[in-house]
């Protein structure tokens, strides 16, 4: 999945296809497409009804007849051709009018580190079926390092925790590579379900699935000042609605589990990397990228644990598309390095 810089600059389309949302560059005109990874499907008929954030308010309120579907789990297309018809009907005619100018289009897409070759052909087979003449593989965490401002081009050390709705991948780069990385099972979603198990043993309540993730930011928030929460869901028992209240400090406890898998993956890289380099991250920190790094308190908690510095991107959920953007359109500049004379 090595791909050079003068590869990125022949292509025009960026696609970072996320388990949560997907998004697309276009070359000369920007991020044009951000919107959940969603479609709601007609069974009877096969027909699409809704993509992104239309579909998305449809998830579990739908008759029997239509399915919301998520066709990209895990940074995996799953669905190829369902992916096809949701990233059409996105583009509309911005792909049309990009297809006309370069009828041989090259696309660049965003993968997980150390992906499997299965993952790495669904996602160039679902840009092949939508006319690309060629697709480039690009790291994530690479895109997502060069998107947050990091100089990975320089022979210094730099920590990116790249954390997603599935899974957080975490990684040291230097002189523009990876030195040692670490992809952990746990993301936004698995903190939300920390939360729901907690409410429905606890509190034998269940929430309705759009709710999760507000509360969850309710609940999190760092420090003494919010002791409690209503918090309103379906009682597991009779059906009805009801309203309880929730200890914050509970629930902060129910999603140490999954925060401590985080910390553990951190800990794993830094076991790997040279003493020079993490030397270096003892003033540069972690930096924070990815939807999930704007929950509350996931930054004072890695502080906490880790006794090294962490700062969150400037618009971390789009650091990835922008940082293959920024490559394509030549802002990104290697390092020269001049060999010896003899």
């Amino acid at each position: 999945m090595t791909v050079s810089l003068a590869q990125l600059r022949r292509c025009s389309v960026a696609v970072d296809l996320g388990a949560a949302r997907t998004r697309v560059y276009l070359k000369g005109s920007g991020l044009v497409v951000d919107e959940p990874s969603v479609a709601a499907v007609d069974a009877r008929s096969g027909a699409l009804i809704a993509v992104g954030a239309l579909a998305q308010q449809m998830t579990g309120r739908t008759p029997d007849h239509i399915r919301v579907v998520r066709p990209i789990q895990s940074g995996m297309v799953v669905d190829i051709d369902m992916a096809q018809r949701m990233l059409r009907h996105l583009l509309g005619g911005q792909l049309r009018k990009a297809w006309r100018r370069k009828p041989m289009l090259r696309a660049a897409v965003c993968m997980p580190h150390a992906c499997s070759t299965l993952a790495q052909r669904s996602a160039t087979e679902t840009l092949y079926g939508l006319g690309a003449r060629r697709v480039e593989l690009v790291d994530s965490l690479i895109a997502a390092a060069v998107g947050c401002g990091l100089p990975v081009e320089q022979p210094e050390a730099t920590m990116i925790m790249l954390s997603g709705a599935s899974t957080t991948q975490i990684a040291v780069l230097s002189l523009g590579a990876i030195v040692a990385a670490e992809t952990v099972s746990v993301g936004g979603d698995a903190i939300d379900h920390a939360v729901v198990q907690h409410l429905r043993n606890q509190h034998e309540l269940m929430l309705p699935s759009q709710s999760v993730r507000p509360l969850h930011l309710i609940l999190s928030m760092p420090g003494p000042t919010i002791r409690s929460a209503e918090v309103q869901g379906r009682d597991v028992a009779s059906g009805l609605a009801r309203t309880v209240s929730v200890d914050t400090e509970s629930v902060r406890h129910a999603i140490l589990t999954p925060m401590a898998s985080i910390v553990d993956g951190i800990g794993a890289v830094l076991r790997r990397c040279p003493p020079d380099l993490v030397a270096d991250l003892t003033d540069r920190g972690i930096m924070l990228a990815g939807g999930s790094a704007l929950m509350p308190g996931l930054d004072a908690m890695l502080r906490q644990a880790t006794g090294m510095p962490v700062s969150i991107a400037e618009q971390p959920d789009v650091c990835s598309v922008r940082g293959v953007g920024a490559m394509m359109e030549g802002r990104v500049v290697p390092m020269v390095i001049d060999p010896l004379s003899a």
